[in-house]
């Protein structure tokens, strides 16, 4: 093993990932305060953490934008290095989160430990599903009122499908939490006041401590040979056998170890940050990663920063980054420069000069790379694989107040697309149209243009992002696009069959024969997708639509590029018209946590709201009501919410799907449209 691949055995690239007001960054902050990064721990309710450290984060006391730090902590005398990224945790940013998991080699999932798996928390774990990236979990705020560790457990099991690995105990509950046993090792870390100390097993738990550390050591043997042989012998596995065989488990992704602890509380951190380093891969666990391999690296995040400029954070998988280096971006066929080279405390920047295999950094003079591109050595060029983004589900219409305003508007939406790709922009009847995740993101995206472009605009009412698509098949449409003016004319004939299929847009080329040259097909793709921006009924972007080109004809002097891409346009939407086209709306799914004696008011009003009901239950003593509801019904909920409940109802919203919107509803939408 070479010098720098043993380094990188002591690298953690780890994500903390949960549902909103679960204790990410509070998490967060305890490791840099016990890993000496910092001297002070910040606290999200007093607005001086380290991690959330823009303006809109600490007026709101929420993660908007993911940081990124580095901490050091040792076990068994081993210095390991770990490159932290907080993400956020309301639905609204969960781009965030997505690109961040694409690069990170571990995670933690912080659950609450009185509300336990909530919809975000299984949002953000099928996205680490997606990606492939082990995780474990630290079950948090186990000092509160109705906290319960075991139904954490047991919904994790039951809501994410995994196989968690319980590996602490709590000591105590709720107000007398007062530490954590260690199931490896049979000890028990205990808290007082800023006093920690590692101690026997209390008396009263003996018998549970007993029965937990069997089930740990049968679950790993379930799945682990080497402790199925100890396990089928008779021997007890030794504390470091058992280590091997949990990180082997969590490194695969077969066991999720859970921990515990209260991290306002200062409880149970420690513990955590030893688990980080034992069960979580490093870099080498999860890639071909080396040093003296040709770069690779992807670009996941787009920051500008007022002094320093255009940022863009890179993940590199092998090779190393110069600074003042060429490199290639294989996706766009572009060669760039690097520039300066930094290292990433959420707000500071530790310039370098170069960076290897493992690292994450961020790195200045990227003018043409965009997330989710590949950056990598012009001679060894390679494509990693990128990232989707989701379709925006709400928008306002936006106006400049002046001249002046709309070239910073448009300075503004620039950088503000690069940084984030779920925001969105397009013209709509001259009218400058901005999209994005949820009510507060575009809130969020409005407040940035005003505080940090200084743009004076008015901005209209939030309203849906409807989709259009097709249900039937069209065999054939025949249309030919012919002017003459005098001189030079335009001609394009084109054949097209379209087809509904399940989610975007295929198109598909079948002429043969050279009945259009083939310097023209694409235009007759463009001319399809042009015209998939506005659709028919409603002027609303197409969806799920697979166009086929069957046959055409061309002039040899009169036909072009533009009458292809119109013949193509004009073929779409005849087609699209024949196609019985059906308009989209967005389905959130929504949980509403209400007291019993309002339960019959919150599944009435509901199901006014065109709202499907999926499911009720039970939870720390109060009702749960799962459901689906369109997004157009829920404009004003949380008001309404709050008048119905007495101010004891709270609830969380996240995208689940677009579906047809009922044809009643669709002619008013039409009509006023």
């Amino acid at each position: 093993m070479t010098t720098s691949t043993l380094a990188l055995t002591k690298v953690r690239n780890i994500g903390i990932m949960a549902h909103i007001d679960a204790g990410k960054t509070t998490t967060a902050e305890r490791i840099l305060f016990f890993t000496g990064v910092s001297h002070r721990i910040g606290e999200v309710h007093d607005g001086n953490t380290a991690l959330d450290y823009t303006k809109q984060e600490r007026d709101r006391g929420i993660t908007i934008t993911s940081a990124a730090t580095t901490c050091h902590w040792a076990v068994n005398g081993a210095e390991h290095t770990i490159n932290l990224i907080d993400t956020p945790g309301h639905v609204d940013f969960t781009i965030e989160v997505e690109r961040c998991l694409r690069v990170l080699d571990g995670a933690v999932a912080v659950f609450d430990g009185v509300a336990g798996v909530e919809p975000q928390s299984e949002t953000v774990w099928r996205q680490a599903d997606r990606y492939g990236v082990p995780r474990i979990c630290f079950v948090n705020k186990l000092d509160r009122a109705g906290a319960d560790f075991l139904r954490c457990v047991d919904m994790i099991r039951e809501r994410l499908g995994a196989v968690p690995l319980v590996t602490q105990l709590p000591i105590g509950a709720e107000a007398g939490f007062a530490g954590v046993v260690d199931l490896v090792s049979g000890r028990a870390h205990v808290w007082s006041d800023d006093r920690y100390a590692v101690t026997d097993v209390p008396s009263g738990m003996a018998e549970d401590v007993r029965r937990w550390r069997a089930a740990l050591v049968e679950t790993v043997a379930e799945h682990d040979e080497e402790v199925m042989e100890l396990y089928l012998g008779g021997a007890e596995p030794s504390q470091e056998q058992l280590h091997a065989a949990i990180r082997r488990l969590t490194v695969a992704s077969a066991v999720t170890p859970v921990l515990c602890g209260s991290a306002f509380k200062n409880k149970g951190v420690q513990p955590l940050l030893d688990a980080v380093v034992r069960y979580l891969p490093s870099p080498l666990d999860v890639a071909d990663v080396r040093d003296d391999a040709p770069l690779a690296a992807l670009a996941f995040k787009i920051m500008s920063e007022r002094h320093l400029g255009r940022l863009t954070f890179v993940r590199i998988y092998s090779g190393r980054l110069e600074s003042g280096a060429p490199v290639l971006n294989s996706v766009k066929s572009r060669k760039e420069r690097i520039g300066k080279i930094y290292r990433i405390h959420a707000d500071t920047r530790e310039e370098i000069e170069s960076a290897g295999a493992g690292d994450i950094v961020a790195v200045m003079g990227l003018k043409q790379t965009t997330t989710g591109e590949t950056l990598c050595d012009d001679a060894h060029p390679v494509i990693l694989e990128s990232m989707d983004f989701p379709a925006p589900v709400i928008e306002v219409a936006i106006e400049p107040r002046s001249k002046g305003d709309m070239e910073k508007l448009s300075v503004a939406i620039q950088r503000l697309s690069e940084e984030d790709p779920s925001f969105q922009v397009h013209d709509e009847n001259g009218q400058t149209v901005i999209g994005g995740m949820g009510e507060l993101h575009l809130e969020i995206l409005i407040d940035r243009m005003k505080e940090e472009f200084r743009v004076e605009a008015n901005v209209g009412r939030p309203r849906v992002a409807y989709r259009e698509t097709v249900r039937s098949a069209v065999e054939r449409v025949d249309v030919t696009h012919r002017k003459q003016t005098g001189g030079k004319g335009q001609f394009a004939k084109v054949q097209i069959s379209l087809e509904p299929i399940e989610d975007g847009y295929e198109f598909v080329n079948r002429v043969t024969g050279g009945r259009i040259p083939k310097e023209f097909i694409p235009s007759v793709d463009a001319g399809c997708q042009e015209a998939m921006q506005t659709g028919v009924l409603a002027g609303h972007e197409m969806t799920g639509v697979r166009v086929t080109l069957l046959d055409g004809d061309f002039h040899p002097i009169d036909s072009s590029e533009l009458a292809f891409k119109i013949a193509g346009s004009l073929a779409f939407r005849e087609a699209v018209r024949r196609a019985s086209p059906v308009l989209l709306e967005p389905v959130m799914t929504v949980e509403v946590t209400t007291p019993e004696e309002y339960l019959g008011s919150v599944i009435g009003d509901l199901n006014a709201r065109r709202g499907r009901i999926e499911g009720t239950g039970e939870r720390a003593g109060a009702w749960i009501v799962q459901a689906l509801v369109p997004l157009s019904e829920m404009f004003g909920y949380v008001g309404h919410l709050r008048g119905m409940t007495s101010g004891r109802g709270v609830f969380t919203m996240q995208f689940a799907a677009y579906a047809e919107v009922p044809a009643q509803v669709a002619e008013k939408i039409i009509a006023a449209g």
